[in-house]
């Protein structure tokens, strides 16, 4: 079959893909940047894989979509976003709509949606825009098949990283009422297997289930059994006091959500998420559904393995910048401020490239690391996205990763080259570039700050900030060279 994948650089997306490619299906990946796939090479190079470059938001764009179409995966959700302020119901809707008028114009004979469970009278907005969205394809005229699922757990996945956050950081937890709601999780494979397992069935069209897992649980027990798989011994008190909005300030500082994610999330959280549009079991048999504790566990062997492939965290739907890349890629040279460090080194370059490939997240920023921590915070006071969303892999980076409080624009190994788009609060852009360079015999590292102010404040900004500039860069200059990771020692057993 030949199918259509909406979303397909979104973290269900990417792990849908292969599951796909493997079943023998020719898979049409509609993305709006192509550059922004991060898939296996080989994947990306398959007479399997396609590519249609869209924006769901733009009809105009949709216009050429491939006629000999099969079926359709809609993967696409504005939740967390530009519009998570309160118009991402109708963003969501005028994007299932641009669809639905030119997936009609195709030979498509199936849409299979990835929805929440929606089964409460008094929806939040983020399920009311899922269960509209569910509307919308049913009346296209087109085969839908609704899968609606709960909590979602897998390595890289909202629900799995905010509660992961939560359960690391904090001993004791006071907590909202809302740890008492009830919700059926399910882990990220059986999701996969659902969505699978459905294609091409007929007796799963124009039909909506519910898919969930083996547990039934509270979200405090699941909090403490997350707990319980890291080793970790967690209390938690829940309290009525905290409003909505307190509670989405809660989450917001905790963990390392947005703020428009953390007050959808909380405004959800009122609705029980638990399985009773039953029937998927006389479709797609599976031979397993996997208990939470299991799930949890396997997605940490995941993480352990450096093989997070896809993550909520990568989306730009939370970015400040334009979908488009391009528009950031060239750095501009004129009305900018810039801090230039060149310094040279002797060791091999391969070092010095992998010290640049690791840098932020749990590494850090090489150099003053306390400041680097106040920059974050004070972000995230004003509603930035600040340090906590780390990166997606201890040693791999992608254009279009999320890096702390930075936007992988360029990262090129074989050139030794890596360029980051500041995506905290500023009053004009910021870009940080590292770049090995050889100059006849001798290396260097150039490591270059550009900073385009807006207006007085942007100017005031950068004046600011220049003095710990001064020792901050070329610090970090310095240290990003002679950084060498601390490995256990191996001793030798003699038998």
């Amino acid at each position: 079959m030949k199918i259509l994948l909406t979303g397909a650089n979104g973290y269900i997306g990417v792990r849908l893909l292969p599951v796909l490619v493997r079943a023998g299906h020719t898979v049409v990946c509609l993305v709006r940047d192509r550059r922004r796939m991060n898939i296996d090479k080989s994947l990306d190079e398959s007479e399997f894989v396609e590519y249609y470059e869209a924006d769901l938001l733009h009809p105009q764009t949709l216009e050429n979509l491939p006629q000999d179409i099969d079926a359709a995966y809609y993967l696409v959700h504005s939740m967390g976003g530009a519009g998570g302020s309160g118009n991402f119901e109708t963003m969501e809707k005028q994007t299932a709509d641009n669809l639905v008028a030119q997936i009609t114009k195709t030979q498509c004979q199936q849409i299979i949606y990835l929805s929440g469970i929606v089964n409460d009278d008094n929806l939040s907005k983020h399920l009311r825009s899922r269960r509209n969205v569910e509307d919308v394809l049913l009346n296209s005229g087109v085969p839908t098949t609704v899968l609606r699922a709960a909590i979602i757990i897998g390595s890289g996945g909202a629900s799995f990283e905010i509660i992961r956050d939560l359960v690391e950081k904090l001993p004791v937890m006071v907590a909202p009422k809302w740890v008492s709601t009830r919700c059926q999780p399910i882990a990220l494979r059986n999701v996969l297997q659902y969505l699978e397992g459905v294609l091409g069935k007929e007796k799963a069209y124009q039909e909506i289930f519910d898919i969930g897992g083996p547990d039934i649980l509270t979200y405090k027990q699941m909090l403490l059994q997350f707990a319980e798989v890291r080793g970790l011994t967690r209390h938690i008190i829940s309290v009525p006091v905290l409003s909505p909005r307190l509670s989405s300030l809660w989450l917001y500082f905790v963990t390392s959500t947005s703020f428009n994610l953390s007050r959808s999330l909380v405004d959800s959280m009122k609705n029980e998420v638990i399985v009773m549009k039953h029937g998927i079991d006389e479709i797609v048999q599976l031979k397993r559904l996997i208990p939470y504790k299991e799930a949890v566990s396997r997605a940490f062997q995941r993480i352990a393995q450096d093989e997070v492939v896809s993550s909520w965290k990568d989306s730009l739907n939370s970015s400040k910048m334009d979908i488009n890349l391009l528009d950031y890629v060239k750095v501009p040279r004129h009305g900018v401020y810039r801090d230039i460090r060149k310094v040279p080194f002797n060791k091999p370059k391969e070092q010095v490239i992998e010290n640049i490939f690791s840098i932020g997240g749990e590494r850090g920023w090489y150099y003053l690391g306390f400041l680097w921590e106040i920059r974050g915070i004070l972000d995230q006071m004003v509603g930035g996205v600040g340090l906590r969303r780390g990166r997606r892999s201890h040693t791999e980076l992608v254009p279009g990763d999320a890096l702390d409080f930075w936007r992988v624009l360029v990262a090129d190994r074989e050139k030794g080259r890596l360029l980051l788009y500041a995506e905290m609060k500023l009053p004009g852009d910021a870009w940080l570039e590292f770049k090995v360079t050889d100059e006849g015999e001798q290396c260097y590292l150039l490591q270059t700050a550009t900073y385009r102010p807006q207006g007085v404040a942007g100017r005031l900004y950068w004046w600011s900030v220049w003095p710990l500039h001064g020792f901050v860069f070329p610090g970090m200059a310095k240290r990003v060279i002679r950084f060498e990771e601390k490995r256990p020692e191996v001793k030798e057993v003699v038998s």
